[in-house]
């Protein structure tokens, strides 16, 4: 049985306490010597060589070290060293920029910072660090202090806790010391206990350690971010793939390459078994061609690539106030599919608000009370206060009574003013649990006036009159069915209502006989309030829908106020399910993944539910963004594929759990932020497209040279020097393409999604093979013209300008012309202007190094037009498409239009 479950002396006793003489000094150090400290086990931090070491693991890297070795062995020095820079490259920014060490553990123990506790030892009432707590000890805690280990109430006097870093719910918990009865009772309703870390707003209590440091709430949240390690992403695990089959298909080619060469100088008669020596030469040049090869097949630009894109859109992405922590969240984000949001804090305001308002008979509008008793109950009957910081209400004390002051400064009401007036109040009851309404009294000219706020059952049952358009009426049954019948709409409607009443006396009752005191009251009306949800929630929550983003509500709150604001949202459907953490906490894992589809809220969420829910939707191959800005979050967020904190609502344990912190806590940011992803996640297609179209060229121009009987078209040094130039600057800038427009109306990236298209094989296929049948017909014909001694020379620089060429083919998928967005990205038009310049220099003056002989003005007119065909037959490719769609649209509406069935 739970503590809860129990009197608060079976506690006590269980636990071998005592509430007024505490525990002795010697039992004190035996408990600790069998529970420890009141601290959380710290993470072992992850040493700068482990990161370095992580970010060398990755298989595209792994290639490039082997192929920059095998060019270092074969004495290729330049190549070899280029290839390590890259990696260097990579790596420095992948540990830099990210890093993988773990600061939400850091900032969770800073909330264990020690303290001074007030707590009862050998019968003495002492001031204790908080890390020296143990089980049994008697606390005691007032207004402002942060609770310091999870404890049982004892007693209790008007004890307000705000839990909402711990369960998510926005309202304050009222404690007491009562014995709950239910099984399984959710977290946030164990109404007799403390839990670390939360805040005591309101009120005084009296309580018994039950748990201490990792074994509290708070210590099983820092657990399970210690223990939760971070799987692979979508973009990394098709990088991995991707390298894998870029790695064995060239090796094979190559590998084949190599098995041919030995087979031609073999029939040749230049490769004789019973004297290698004199074949060592051609066996040398042979290797270094299938070496050569394996190095083109390898993208090394594509880890420095994904690094300096990455970096460059995290710097965009800030501008748009959303801070990315982690690196590769940058992209991750865009292939999301499932956002599971906190409510409070992230889709509301956090904000208490008074949002409908009925009084003197009618209703009223918020910002225009006329009601001089209601407005005074408001400003008096209370002991919070607000502040104007900027330009925002700052709450300071119970936000329910905050959210009444600023709904009185809306109508011109300075609650100041009416404190001034009054003055002291004569008698004060605070709120209980069993009285459910707080009543004050404060002396007038005439008499005494009497203030009560509560539950509205509990105030119109103490009420026998009513105030109707100034006038005072008694309260009939009629005019209680009415009042019932509009509270009744607000509740459902997910508002919390507050009752208001008052009466006045002529003479000075007996204040400490509440209950002759508190009756007969002047029913004044009611509000209704909420955390109202922000402003551009509605539109973005359409915006995903339309993006194919299923969003899905976890939050500490109760089922009704969730299930409000997803209606709201239009997130429930006919066959949607609103659950309570209960409910699937009853279900088998898969029963829970066979219902995750059509589950849009789950209410009074806690942590573990929230870890199991991201875990059993990515089993589902689900990509997921979690949002939240609670300690009870955290776990959650370290366990998705992207988590996003709240900047300014946040706590630091959210923040430094998530990739991605929101500097305005706005929902909609979240929309722009997949916008960005899904733009550098086409970037990288693009950089993609654009290397594989290069390789296969590359690949295919060879072994067809070989098979024809045609002399090698590229020295090793030329292949090595156009994978290195097209690594480089040229298909660098594919990864700055703006995102698109049209981004946010497609469907999500699945996870298990090639990165490379059908449209994109296609198109490499189609391009790289034009290519190569242009390149053949450059080897087999004069058709540029030149001498014989040039022509080894133009098939190599034409060879670089179809690649250059065909980078602006690169920047489009689909059947999209590239003249539509060519003003889009002038770095790239520079860009390869500058390398068309250096691709000049090095044939013109090069020749010694690259094999090549300078050629005249008239021959490179002739190659640039000659290789910008690229362009012209992709563009002639998609119009045909274009054409064909079109006319196959018209062929299917006609069908329809004469009754037949679609085609």
């Amino acid at each position: 049985m739970s503590f809860y479950q129990k009197e608060a002396q079976e506690v006590i006793a269980e636990l071998k306490s005592d509430e007024e003489l505490g525990l002795s000094s010697a039992e004190v150090g035996v408990r600790v010597q069998l529970h420890g400290k009141n601290v959380f086990t710290p993470k072992p931090k992850e040493g700068i060589l482990s990161k370095i070491v992580d970010s060398l693991k990755e298989p595209l890297i792994i290639i490039l070290l082997i192929s920059g070795l095998i060019s270092l062995l074969m004495g290729h020095l330049p190549d070899g060293l280029g290839i390590f820079a890259a990696v260097l490259i990579a790596t420095s920014i992948a540990v830099i920029q990210e890093g993988k060490s773990d600061k939400a553990f850091e900032a969770l123990a800073e909330l264990s910072n020690d303290v001074q506790v007030k707590v009862v030892r050998d019968h003495q009432i002492v001031y204790i660090p908080q890390s020296d707590l143990t089980i049994g000890d008697i606390i005691h805690l007032e207004t402002g202090d942060k609770v310091p280990a999870d404890a049982r109430v004892v007693h209790s006097s008007n004890l307000g806790i705000n839990e909402s870093m711990l369960t998510g719910e926005a309202e304050s918990i009222t404690k007491g010391s009562k014995r709950i009865e239910r099984d399984h009772c959710p977290l946030a309703e164990r109404t007799n206990m403390l839990y670390s870390g939360t805040m005591v707003i309101e009120g005084r209590a009296i309580a018994i350690v039950t748990a201490i440091g990792d074994q509290t709430e708070m210590g099983k949240i820092a657990k399970e971010l210690n223990e939760e390690s971070t799987a692979q992403t979508p973009l990394q695990q098709k990088l991995a793939d991707l390298g894998k089959k870029i790695s064995i298909i060239g090796s094979l080619v190559a590998a084949g390459i190599f098995i041919f060469e030995l087979l031609t100088m073999y029939q040749q008669g230049t490769l004789v078994l019973d004297n290698l020596a004199t074949a060592l030469p051609g066996i040398k040049d042979a290797f270094i061609t299938s070496v050569a090869l394996i190095v083109a097949a390898v993208p090394e630009g594509l880890p420095t690539m994904v690094a300096i894109t990455l970096a460059f859109n995290m710097q965009k992405m800030a501008k748009n106030n959303a801070l990315v922590r982690k690196l590769i969240a940058c992209e991750t984000i865009g292939s999301v599919n499932v956002i599971c949001s906190d409510k409070t804090g992230t889709l509301t305001e956090n904000k208490m608000t008074v949002v409908e308002v009925w009084c003197d008979g009618n209703n009223a509008a918020v910002d225009k009370i006329k009601c001089q008793e209601m407005l005074e109950n408001f400003c008096l009957n209370t002991t919070a206060d607000i502040a104007h910081q900027d330009g925002r209400f700052e709450f300071l004390g119970n936000p329910t009574e905050c959210s009444l002051l600023v709904c009185a400064d809306k109508s011109d009401v300075n609650y100041l003013d009416y404190r001034k007036q009054f003055g002291e109040p004569v008698a004060e009851y605070n709120f209980t649990s069993a009285r459910k309404m707080m009543s004050t009294a404060y002396e007038k000219e005439e008499g005494y006036r009497f203030y009560t706020k509560g539950s509205p059952e509990k105030v119109l049952s103490k009420s026998n009159r009513i105030q109707i358009n100034n006038t005072i009426l008694p309260l009939t049954q009629e005019h209680k069915d009415a009042i019932e019948a509009s509270i009744k709409e607000l509740q459902d409607n997910a508002r919390r209502v507050l009752a208001f009443a008052y009466t006045d006396f002529s003479a000075e009752p007996q204040w400490e006989d509440i209950y002759n005191v508190e009756k007969d009251l002047i029913f004044s009306g009611f509000v209704g309030i909420e955390d109202p949800l922000r402003t551009d929630v509605r539109a973005a929550i359409d915006q995903c829908r339309k993006a194919g983003i299923a969003v899905k509500i976890l939050t500490g709150d109760n089922i009704n106020t969730a299930r409000s604001i997803a209606k709201q949202l239009g997130l429930v459907h006919e066959d949607s399910l609103v659950l309570e953490v209960t409910d699937i906490d009853a279900m088998s894992d898969q029963e829970l993944k066979n219902k995750l589809a059509k589950i849009v809220v789950i209410a009074r969420s806690n942590p573990t539910a929230k870890m199991r829910v991201v875990k059993l939707l990515r089993e589902n191959n689900a990509s997921v963004v979690v949002t939240g800005d609670g300690i009870n979050d955290a776990p959650a967020l370290k366990a998705a594929d992207v988590g996003v904190a709240m900047g300014i609502t946040g706590t630091e344990v959210s923040k430094e759990a998530a990739d991605i912190v929101l500097l305005d806590d706005s929902f909609s940011t979240i929309v722009k932020a997949i916008k960005w992803g899904r733009g550098i996640y086409e970037n990288f297609q693009r950089f993609i497209q654009f290397q594989l179209t290069v390789n296969v060229v590359a690949f295919i121009t060879v072994i067809l040279a070989e098979i024809l009987g045609y002399k090698m078209p590229f020295t090793t040094l030329q292949l090595l020097w156009v994978n290195i130039i097209m690594d480089g600057p040229p298909a660098l800038t594919l990864g700055l393409e703006p995102p698109r427009e049209h981004l946010l109306q497609k469907q999500p990236i699945k996870r298990n999604a090639s990165i490379v298209t059908r449209d994109m094989l296609f198109k490499i296929v189609a391009n790289g093979l034009f290519i190569v049948a242009a390149l053949i017909l450059l080897l087999k014909t004069q058709i540029l013209g030149g001498t014989a001694a040039q022509q080894s020379t133009i098939v190599f620089t034409s060879f670089v300008l179809f690649q250059l060429w065909n980078a602006f083919n690169c920047r489009e998928f689909g059947v999209q012309s590239v003249f539509a967005h060519i003003h889009k990205n002038k770095t790239m038009i520079g860009v390869v202007f500058l390398t068309f310049l250096v691709q000049i220099l090095v044939t013109q003056l090069g020749g010694q190094v690259f094999k090549t002989v300078p050629l005249g003005v008239g021959l490179w007119l002739k190659m640039i037009g000659f290789t910008f065909s690229v362009v012209i037959f992709s563009e002639m490719i998609k119009l045909c498409t274009r054409v064909g769609q079109r006319l196959g649209g018209n062929h299917e509406n006609k069908l329809e239009a004469d009754g037949s069935p679609g085609a």
